[in-house]
């Protein structure tokens, strides 16, 4: 086991290096040590009756807002790409999971749940699995590796009718995202209703994964106007109680275009740097909860081992007590027989079996029972022998329960959870220690620079 492990371990640490970034590797790497057919963390735990679920390798961030807010143009200006339909009409319809990956590729409804298993609740919503999208593009343009953008439906009030119902599978979504960026446009401002309902819900729960942006900013005018126009959606985000809070910011960002060029403060790089903190949250988290669940299956399985032992104990006290009340059940029926016999034999043929010293020994050891039995009339004699076969069944019986024993670990299931054991501590720790180094080394050195 321990050249194994060694084994493990070296391939471990080899996984570090490679041509992806340190939080990628960081975030594949842990979900490979969950994942693992043979030895994965997600089936150890399993085996133990604990119940584990994998981290993302990627965080998920939700876009929504108002119909042509800028959403699908800001994925598209992340990915350097153009991904995503844009124009002023509803272009999104449903939701549309935006990810990269090694070639292009569109997938649609149940291809989309298969790629994200964590997703497939989203089945059991009526009419949104029709609407389910994916786009795979091969991208490597700023962090797009470790981020799966949602781009969700334009929300509008009145009288339009959605396939689906819009409000229930955003505040799902919601539940799952890492980041919920919530884009207002000039245009719309916050004047949708829909809009502000869901967000004042989803900042009920998550309002720490909340991000407003006033998007399309170069198209508001003047200086003035955009002032005006800021103060109109923050009076309106303020109208919410639930929305009305210390420390609102709502940073102005646009798409840049060079064909035309705008005085307009852009702090686009802003929302990305939101996304490369939310990243850097994420692999934190999830060396926590390596750390966490590897101490959970640790004391799980040693909580194991010890019951076992422990039932070991109780099955060995078990079958000496069945043992002792199976010896004085058979002790009844075989001192009345002996008594029978001994009755029926004459004086002479007992001392020459057991000689005078035998005879005098015995008489003197039965003589209070013959004569207690004796004193008592032949039908209470009769009573007396059958009391004494009954309570020779009913030991016998008593015998028979106690020797029933609960089921044990076999040696080898004993060393299976023995390696594992050994596995979480000396391979999975062992790799928990290598990453958190590599991510001190990460920051110290963007620190110097």
């Amino acid at each position: 086991m321990s050249g194994k492990i060694k084994s493990r371990i070296a391939a471990n640490a080899d996984s570090l290096s490679g041509s992806v970034s340190c939080d990628e590797r960081i975030l594949r790497d842990c979900h490979q040590l969950y994942i693992d057919a043979d030895s994965g963390l997600v089936a150890v735990a399993q085996s133990v009756g604990v119940t584990l679920l994998a981290p993302r390798k990627k965080i998920t961030v939700m876009l929504m807002g108002n119909h042509s807010a800028g959403k699908s143009s800001f994925i598209n200006w992340y990915v350097e790409e153009h991904i995503q339909r844009t124009g002023v009409a509803i272009e999104t319809q449903g939701f549309s999971f935006v990810t990269s990956g090694r070639k292009r590729e569109s997938l649609t409804g149940n291809a989309t749940l298969h790629l994200y298993p964590h997703f497939k609740p989203l089945h059991e919503l009526k009419g949104v699995s029709e609407y389910l999208s994916t786009e795979i593009c091969t991208s490597r343009q700023k962090r797009f590796s470790l981020v799966t953008f949602v781009d969700s439906p334009g929300l509008v009030d009145g009288d339009m009718k959605y396939p689906f119902d819009v409000d229930q599978a955003i505040m799902w979504l919601g539940e799952l995202c890492d980041l919920i960026l919530v884009f207002f446009d000039p245009m719309g401002q916050a004047l949708c209703k829909r809009t502000l309902n869901i967000v004042e819900k989803l900042n009920e729960k998550h309002g720490d994964r909340l991000r407003f942006y006033l998007s399309k900013a170069d198209e508001a005018g003047g200086e003035s106007d955009r002032q005006r126009v800021m103060m109109q959606i923050v009076q309106e985000l303020c109208k919410r109680p639930g929305l009305n809070k210390c420390g609102f910011d709502m940073p102005t960002i646009y798409v840049p275009n060079p064909n035309k060029p705008s005085r307009c403060v852009n702090q686009i790089e802003e929302a990305c740097r939101t996304i490369e903190k939310t990243i850097n949250q994420t692999v934190q988290n999830t060396l926590n909860s390596l750390e966490k669940d590897c101490e959970l299956i640790t004391k799980a399985i040693a909580d194991t081992l010890s019951h076992d032992r422990q039932t070991s104990v109780d099955n060995r006290r078990a079958r000496c007590k069945g043992c002792v009340l199976a010896l004085l059940g058979f002790s009844v029926p075989f001192m009345l027989m002996a008594a029978l016999v001994l009755g029926s034999l004459s004086r002479e043929l007992l001392e020459m079996s057991l000689g005078h010293d035998g005879i005098e020994a015995l008489s003197l050891y039965l003589a209070p029972v013959v004569r207690v039995f004796d004193s008592m009339s032949v039908e209470y004699q009769l009573y007396s022998c059958g009391g004494l076969i009954f309570l020779s069944f009913l030991l016998l019986i008593l015998a028979r329960f106690s020797f029933r024993s609960r089921p044990t670990l076999s040696g080898r299931q004993k060393r299976q959870l023995q390696e594992k054991l050994d596995y979480v501590q000396e391979v999975v720790k062992t790799k928990k220690v290598v990453c958190a180094c590599v991510c001190v080394c990460v920051c110290v050195c963007a620190l110097v620079h």
